[in-house]
């Protein structure tokens, strides 16, 4: 193959694989999780030779429940969420978005976790709370996630008004009767949309998000988790082998990628439902992209407040508090509220009549 032909063999394969049937998609995404846990698995395996340290088991499967448990965190979860709804609304079926941003997220644990590994002690230096180095990167982290989740919050909000009015185009009434669930309608915030589709943009694909789940770690909040424990294993647990010490990011990842991913596959079968009921199908998307915009706004507004109270170092009630507030796993609470809904309108899907005859 000629040079020339590469850009075109390159565009030609990228289109291919965004073509796939969506159970290929998942398949691929599922087996990537997969393969993580089965590196975890073969770096954990090196401890597990005669004389070393048993407890380096105990300290992976921690490092397993640290990822799964920063997967529910909020921001994680309104941000997968939003993103989905907005690759929906443009018309895809998302398989990886969870999977891409989890991924991105977790490479600053599996970058900082190596270096220590590797001995760059000036590491630990960044992990530390009141250093110049977490200190701009939890800046970078704050105002990279606000910005893009309350441009996600009022994009999403939006394409809410129009399924709430009930609103559409002749492009918009073909994109539901193609996906029947409504979701290019964006009713009177036709030009709010058309607007915020601009920094938008240049997240097209869900891999796109890989970077954006990066940026969101900087933040350094599972980077101090997993960074302090590296830190305490490389000190106490002297006969671990360092290949063992990398399966703790590698088991923080697998964990983190496997929920997300989960999560992402749930809210793109949410938003592209199969309820039967035309009338319930709408009301039901328009119920879960209002809970997906609003809890997008009250991160953003969270965060933001947060970010300018350290950036301007301010003083005030309403910052400080902001500041302080730590959504932990809240994000569990936001998944059992959608988990609610379904439930609630598939319920009422099976009772209006002509539901029978209709399946």
């Amino acid at each position: 193959m000629s040079t020339t032909s590469h850009p075109t063999f390159y565009r030609r394969y990228v289109t291919d694989r965004h073509t796939l049937p969506l159970r290929a998609r998942v398949g691929f995404t599922l087996a990537a999780v997969a393969a993580l846990h089965l590196l975890a698995f073969a770096l954990l395996a090196t401890a597990l030779a005669p004389g070393a340290q048993p407890l380096a088991l105990g300290v992976v499967l921690t490092a397993y429940a640290a990822g799964m448990k920063h997967s529910y965190d909020w921001d994680h979860i309104s941000a997968i969420d939003n993103t989905t709804r907005k690759f929906v609304s443009e018309g895809m079926n998302p398989a990886s978005v969870g999977f891409a941003f989890s991924l991105g997220h977790s490479l600053v644990v599996t970058l900082a976790g190596t270096m220590v590994v590797a001995g760059a002690q000036f590491v630990s230096g960044a992990f530390e709370d009141g250093s110049s180095a977490n200190h701009v990167l939890g800046l970078i982290g704050a105002g990279v996630s606000g910005v893009y989740l309350l441009v996600l919050g009022l994009y999403n909000t939006s394409i809410s008004v129009g399924l709430a009015r009930g609103r559409s185009t002749a492009h918009q009434h073909s994109a539901v009767g193609a996906r029947g669930d409504g979701a290019a309608d964006d009713g009177g915030w036709g030009l709010v949309s058309r607007l915020l589709r601009k920094p938008l943009q240049r997240v097209r694909r869900p891999r796109d998000i890989f970077v954006l789940g990066f940026l969101f770690g900087l933040g350094f909040d599972t980077a101090t988790t997993i960074g302090l424990l590296l830190l305490t294993v490389s000190a106490s647990l002297a006969g671990v082998p360092a290949l063992a010490l990398l399966g703790l990011p590698v088991a923080f990842t697998a964990a983190m990628t496997l929920c997300d991913t989960l999560n992402g596959l749930g809210m793109m079968k949410l938003y592209s439902n199969a309820l039967t009921q035309a009338g319930t199908r709408r009301r039901f998307n328009a119920t879960v992209t209002v809970i997906s915009a609003v809890s997008a706004l009250f991160v953003a507004t969270i965060t933001l407040g947060g970010f300018f109270h350290d950036l301007l170092g301010l003083e005030d009630p309403a910052t400080t508090a902001l500041a302080e507030i730590d959504l932990g796993q809240a994000g569990l609470a936001l998944i059992a509220v959608f988990a609610l809904v379904w439930l609630r309108f598939w319920w009422v899907g099976r009772r209006e009549p002509g539901t029978a005859s209709s399946t």
